[in-house]
């Protein structure tokens, strides 16, 4: 289990917050350090024993971290969702805004967490424009995996990531409406059954960013 408050250092302890993949979290493990998935999903990497199913403030208040990684649910905070906040009858989406507004106190909470180091991802949306402007905007091509997928980082005590294998932007399916997307995220929509399974799908952090990650700040002193 991770060191509780004030016990000695003896390795990197890494918290990997609001992940059920556990593909972070195995990175970090991979390269020696201790690392802990923590969501209210049950994990899908297949290892209960590095997972924390709970409310990740008690995690952090309860056990002593020297890295944080955090995927924050994106749902209201994407401008993809922008439709969302006017009903049909041309009228405000209250509950759309009241939830907007949740998710980004869940975010300040994040980044005000008594952490050394703090990282957060989400796509492009109300966080740059109601907390602050990214740190840094990455692709899945820039570390290996030909895909496009637009992911801004919010960075404390952590330089931005570097590029480790530049290749193509990968494939895209095209629809009858003349609409693109990316190929890994129209199959994640073929594929899930529920929206939540297309929320998890969308949101999995591809293997060649999650490398990178674990190299580059694991060793980050």
């Amino acid at each position: 289990m991770p060191r509780q408050k004030g016990e000695r250092k003896y390795m990197k302890r890494v918290l990997v917050a609001c992940e059920e993949s556990q593909i972070v979290t195995k990175a970090f493990r991979e390269l020696g350090h201790d690392a802990y998935s923590c969501d209210i999903l049950p994990c899908s990497g297949g290892h209960p024993e590095w997972h924390f199913q709970q409310d990740v403030f008690e995690v952090i208040d309860n056990h002593d971290w020297d890295l944080m990684i955090a995927h924050p649910p994106c749902t209201y905070l994407t401008v993809s969702g922008n439709r969302w906040f006017t009903n049909k009858d041309g009228s405000r989406n209250e509950d759309r805004y009241r939830k907007r507004d949740e998710a980004l106190d869940f975010i300040r909470r994040l980044m005000g967490a008594d952490v050394k180091q703090i990282a957060i991802e989400n796509p492009v949306g109300f966080i740059s424009t109601f907390i602050r402007k990214p740190d840094q905007i990455i692709q899945p091509y820039m570390f290996g995996d030909e895909a496009s997928k637009k992911t801004c980082l919010w960075l404390k005590n952590l330089p931005v990531l570097e590029a480790t294998k530049m290749v193509s932007k990968g494939e895209r399916t095209y629809f009858k409406s003349g609409k693109s997307h990316p190929k890994w995220y129209a199959e994640a929509l073929t594929k899930a059954k529920t929206p939540q399974e297309r929320s998890t799908l969308r949101s999995k952090t591809f293997p060649g960013i999650a490398k990178a990650i674990a190299e580059q700040w694991g060793g980050y002193a």
